[in-house]
């Protein structure tokens, strides 16, 4: 016969103390390698959400052992780090969760050399004196592209917002009905133009642009034409747009600049990929668009910034306005930006030691090989019945808002679960160290070898060999 279950009242009168918890060994030497203040503060969070859930009536439970245990374990989640090295097995290169683009090596040695004490940010070696954060990438910037000059600011939706706002304010903006783009993360062209104080104009309609129709917009208030190059999806059958070169034409007609929104940040000729055409920085520029912007963290392959190319004058426009300094980037972005930008100076370097560019060259061949090496670590180690391990056909994604609905083939390492779900093996990757992060596809979970760095092979068969035997425990 079950016993009646106490209420909640007397439940909650039953909940230890803060400080019978604090006087508990384990407890004590918490404090003393943690502070008071922090072991403290736990003890109360943790009563707090027993007391919450008492009161609802959960079941939980409450002797001192266990509560001294969930009060360890929350202050163990607070010394932890979150943001931490994962693996990306998805087969998506830039995976705007896992941080997008992996920095090469020379941009992260020069990330570590600069953090590890005082830098040359904003100084001159020659004179001793003030100098300009942006010089460390602006000769490089516009070495690679043929711009006039450079800046950099916090990312793309920064440097759109900063020049928009520097051009535009108050003034009218014009752009195609077709451009109007969201991308992820909540960044609408139309609030953007907004938040600027600029005054949108949208022409032509969602599939079809003319020349005409931005002629035909054109007035004395008119500041900008605006182009956004809609990298995170496609408009296919009955489409028209214009083309940057004719745009800008138009535009200095008139007099007028044309801000041309890249976004990808691409250096190099994706088509040698077996990709589609990406429009890239030197061709905007070649175009005659008076302001270029694009992200640093793309197709690029370097940290999260935003990019400002173009005409001299506009671009020491835009730097004088105060939003520029309230975008600016710090010392780590710049370092590492700047270490990757010289690796474009000869594109053999860049195709070797770019991450991303080596991901999205690497040939099909190649991965085969991987995922071969892959499987027979995998036979090797795992017990036998616990998962069915193949290799099948399959496709990589560019991803990051950049070559939409483009793939790649790739020869995926397929996992198929004989005792559990294929769900829980994911889950259970996930909160490996370092985490491993997979795909779902046909109830089976697929380790695709285009994202897995060289070094990663064994630490994925650890992590899969370690997941299993939690689960097969559990």
């Amino acid at each position: 016969m079950d016993m009646p279950r106490a209420d909640s009242s007397s439940l909650l009168r039953r909940l230890p103390a803060v400080s019978r918890i604090l006087q508990q060994e384990r407890v004590q030497h918490a404090i003393a390698q943690h502070g008071r203040e922090l072991v403290v503060g736990c003890a109360r969070d943790t009563l707090s959400r027993l007391r919450q859930q008492l009161a609802k009536g959960e079941e939980v439970a409450i002797d001192l052992p266990a509560v001294v245990e969930a009060v360890l374990q929350a202050v163990e989640r607070w010394r932890q780090r979150s943001l931490r090295y994962a693996i990306n097995a998805t087969g998506v290169v830039l995976h705007t969760g896992l941080g997008r683009a992996v920095l090469a090596e020379a941009a992260r040695r020069a990330v570590a050399e600069v953090a590890q004490g005082h830098s040359m940010l904003e100084i001159d070696r020659e004179t001793g004196e003030r100098g300009d954060r942006i010089d460390h990438v602006r000769a490089l910037l516009c070495r690679l592209t043929g711009a006039e000059d450079a800046t950099v600011v916090n990312n793309n939706a920064g440097a759109v917002l900063l020049a928009v706002t520097a051009i535009a304010q108050g003034r009218e903006v014009i752009i195609s009905r077709g451009q109007l783009v969201e991308i992820g993360g909540a960044f609408r062209m139309p609030d953007i133009i907004a938040q600027s104080g600029a005054k949108l104009v949208e022409v032509g309609t969602t599939n079809r642009t003319r020349l005409q129709d931005y002629e035909q917009a054109i007035t004395p208030e008119t500041a900008l034409l605006l182009r956004c190059h809609p990298s995170n999806f496609r408009i296919v059958g009955f489409v028209e747009e214009v083309a940057a070169s004719e745009l800008a034409a138009l535009a200095h007609r008139y007099q007028l600049p044309v801000l041309d929104d890249v976004g990808s940040g691409c250096l190099i000729d994706t088509e040698q990929f077996g990709l589609a055409h990406e429009p890239t920085l030197q061709e905007s520029i070649q175009a005659g668009c008076d302001v270029v912007t694009c992200s640093g963290d793309k197709l690029l392959g370097g940290p999260q910034a935003g990019i400002i190319l173009g005409k001299r004058h506009i671009v020491q426009h835009i730097r004088k306005h105060p939003l520029h300094r309230a975008l600016r980037v710090d010392k780590l972005t710049l370092a590492a930006l700047a270490a990757t930008l010289r690796l474009y100076l000869n594109p053999a370097d860049a195709f070797r030691e770019i991450p991303v560019l080596r991901a999205l060259g690497t040939p099909l061949s190649a991965i085969r090989e991987r995922a071969n090496l892959l499987l027979r670590r995998l036979r090797k180690v795992l017990p036998g019945g616990a998962i069915t391990i193949s290799l099948r056909e399959g496709v990589s994604a560019v991803g990051g808002g950049s070559l939409p609905g483009q793939q790649l083939p790739t020869v995926l390492v397929s996992l198929k679960p004989c005792r559990f779900g294929a769900s829980a093996l994911a889950r259970a990757l996930r909160w490996q160290e370092p985490a491993v992060f997979t795909r779902i596809e046909q109830e089976q979970v697929v380790l695709d070898p285009r994202t897995l760095q060289e070094q990663e092979i064994e630490l994925v068969v650890q992590a899969v060999v370690s997941a299993v035997k939690s689960l097969s425990e559990g």
